[in-house]
């Protein structure tokens, strides 16, 4: 069963990988990704030798394979100015080191034997804790690189998608951490029951088996998310070189934009635009609306939208459904329609118009 599912792992991972390198528009994100896949095929490839070789399979963690290339993928999606650089390779020499000296001294995955005192011990031990700095290390800083860039996107868009908000990776991180917790458990159960088990052996394929296909699936549909343009949240306006009346002016600039054009009700509405359309640099405007108006881009933009949507939810001749009103104002989506509605009138927005449609 477990030779089936190591040939599975080796054809998706080159045939995803083959897919991202076609992409009629390849970003550095997605070399990265591909080169991660056409690395997991021959980790899979190595597994079967080692059936076919020895028997059975030798010490090997693809882990320290899967944890720095994830980090410089989610890298790569978020900051602008990555350059994939040959030095990042040096990222994966804990991998390299550690399955060249598992040949070298034949180590096989026995967990009962894994704390046996003997010539290749102190191997193991180092073996085990290079898997415990490389998941923390990596794993939490890619969950902090994550969390900043949800919170930047409120500076930068007026609506978001799985692909700007990168959900995806963080459904991988979560089932990630319980996949090391529940391997840490079974390893545990394994060392005291002293029983000759490679459950944890085949449970590693099969985790990252599922792995490649999440990765198959979004990565392949995965842009960069700030390809053209810098994130507002590097320029710090603490040192800034406005003053009062340059805020004030920047402000009338933007109400009026708003209310003469009405770009709100373009769905796809970004800083970009409003930059472009008003000539002020994206960081400026982001300082007047946080520190003068009072709200971030996305709460200011969508503050019009509804706006626009409780005149239509009041209006007798508006024979349109309450959805279609949001998609009309400029919502993408009928679930942020109904998040934001609310969070800004306290009301549903059927509530809403059966309050006030006199």
């Amino acid at each position: 069963m477990l030779e089936i599912v190591l040939w599975v792992g080796v054809s998706q991972s080159l045939f995803a990988a083959i897919v991202v390198l076609n992409k009629e528009k390849r970003t550095i994100s997605d070399k990265i990704l591909a080169g991660w896949l056409f690395l997991f095929a021959i980790e899979f490839l190595t597994c079967i030798s080692d059936y076919k070789i020895y028997g059975y399979p030798i010490l090997s963690s693809s882990f320290l394979l899967f944890n720095p290339a994830f980090y410089f993928y989610v890298k790569s999606l978020i900051k602008t100015d990555f350059k994939l650089k040959y030095k990042h390779l040096l990222h994966l020499t804990p991998f390299f080191i550690f399955e060249i000296l598992a040949y070298i001294f034949g180590e096989k995955i026995i967990l009962n034997e894994f704390f046996e005192i003997n010539n290749t011990f102190s191997f193991r031990l180092a073996f085990g804790i290079a898997n415990i700095l490389s998941w923390m290390g990596y794993n939490i800083s890619s969950y902090i690189m994550l969390h900043r860039h949800r919170k930047s996107l409120k500076d930068e868009f007026s609506s978001f998608s799985q692909k700007l908000t990168l959900g995806w990776l963080f459904f991988i991180i979560i089932i990630y951490s319980v996949y090391c917790f529940s391997s840490f458990f079974i390893a545990i159960g394994v060392i005291i029951t002293e029983k000759r088990l490679l459950l944890p052996h085949f449970y590693n394929y099969y985790f990252l088996l599922g792995i490649i296909y999440i990765l198959s699936f979004y990565g392949v549909f995965q842009s960069q998310i700030f390809a053209n343009t810098k994130i507002s949240s590097d320029n710090k306006y603490k040192t800034s070189i406005l003053d009062e009346n340059q805020k004030l002016k920047i402000k009338e600039l933007i109400f009026s934009f708003f209310e003469k054009e009405k770009p709100y009700l373009n769905p796809d509405f970004n800083m970009d635009f409003l930059s472009e359309a008003i000539q002020i640099p994206k960081y400026q405007i982001t300082e007047v609306l946080n520190t003068v108006i009072g709200k971030n881009f996305f709460n200011f933009v969508n503050s019009y939208r509804v706006e626009e949507v409780k005149k239509l939810l009041t209006d007798k001749n508006v024979k349109w459904s309450i959805e279609a009103i949001g998609y009309e104002c400029g919502f993408n989506s009928k679930s942020s329609f109904f998040s934001v509605f609310k969070k800004l009138t306290g009301l549903t927005p059927n509530q809403y118009q059966k309050k006030f449609r006199v």
